[in-house]
């Protein structure tokens, strides 16, 4: 790029768009990158507060800022997305279908470290519908060396930056656990809550039986619903300490591979989570899954049903937003509830 007075930029051509700003009404660009300057544009560029313009000079070792972002894109995006056409420097991508995004941050942060590039997206982890915006990127110069783009392709690695994993509606079986729901001295509302979160995700409910507190019946149940084919199994209740609370024995009875009993999140932190021993989700919950409005279970499911491995260190990590402040009106997942991984 070369510095040029307006007044004696005619015939310049301008190396990025020029954005023009009414209040209340557009923000757009009045000129292009690529437009030739002529007399009559000077007075509107001097209008737009424009003394001096960049012009475009060829240089084998800068890039245009389209074109770094162009590069930027490769980097980012996989199938299931779509990519705007550069705008005043940017491309933003867009997701092609519901599903969850997973982005890989350690990369993510390593080619924002490189110094003049952005590359913004929304958070990783959660579920986004067909025709969201994921990310926005672009290089912070009108003009960047070759060799910092070479650096973040370096950086980034063969691998895109982000993916979205198509959520699998899933056939579950339902374990109500409790003597109190067992013997009728209590009504059952828990399966309404279970069978509300999972239809939000088009999952179907193939067996449902009602067990008392009898670790071995429990784990008869688990074991014939896996036999009959049910692709998961969610047990509700009997996850605290009490002595007669009897359901992660069951579980862990049942052949399954505990991966976690007890998460960093509040409610929710008496969740466990195990496979069985074909790699089929079984979930224990905890009963405030059945009162609060959102818990550990609205952070695991898109997980689960995605395919998504759910491990120790994810779990741990959920630690840091993992507190729900129970808001009089609840925005979830618009907070920070579970953002912290």
């Amino acid at each position: 790029m070369k510095l040029v007075r307006t007044e004696e930029a005619v015939g310049q051509v301008l190396c990025h768009d020029i954005t023009q700003i009414l209040k209340g009404a557009s923000k757009a660009a009045l000129f292009r990158k690529g437009h030739v300057i002529s007399q009559d544009d000077i007075p509107a560029l001097l209008n737009l507060g424009k003394d001096h313009i960049y012009a475009w000079e060829i240089s084998d070792n800068m890039l245009h800022e389209d074109d770094a972002a162009e590069i930027l894109r490769t980097l980012c995006q996989s199938e299931h997305m779509s990519a705007s056409a550069p705008k005043e420097g940017k491309i933003e991508l867009f997701a092609d279908m519901d599903g969850l995004l997973i982005i890989d941050r350690k990369r993510l942060q390593a080619v924002n470290s490189l110094g003049q590039i952005a590359i913004a997206c929304r958070l990783s982890g959660f579920p986004v519908k067909k025709g969201d915006k994921l990310c926005g990127m672009r290089v912070i110069p009108l003009a960047i060396e070759r060799e910092r783009m070479a650096q973040a392709e370096e950086v980034a690695g063969r691998e895109p930056l982000l993916k979205i994993l198509p959520i699998k509606a899933k056939k579950y079986g339902l374990a109500v656990t409790g003597n109190e729901v067992y013997f009728n001295r209590i009504k059952d509302e828990f399966t309404p809550v279970v069978e509300e979160k999972l239809a939000e995700y088009g999952c179907e409910m193939m067996f449902r039986e009602v067990l008392s507190d009898d670790s071995a019946k429990i784990t008869a149940a688990i074991n014939s619903m896996l036999d009959s084919g049910a692709e998961m199994v969610l047990c509700t209740g009997g996850m605290s300490v009490d002595p007669d609370d009897k359901t992660p024995l069951a579980i862990k009875s049942a052949g399954a591979r505990i991966v976690s009993y007890g998460a960093p999140v509040l409610p929710g932190s008496m969740f466990l989570f195990a496979y069985s021993a074909d790699g089929r989700p079984i979930c224990g919950l905890p009963g405030c899954v059945m009162y609060s409005g959102r818990t550990i279970f609205d952070l695991a499911l898109p997980f689960i049903l995605a395919d998504m491995p759910v491990t120790p260190e994810w779990l741990a990590g959920l630690g840091n937003g993992g507190l729900c402040l129970n808001c009089e009106t609840c925005h979830f997942p618009n907070c920070m509830f579970g953002k912290g991984v």
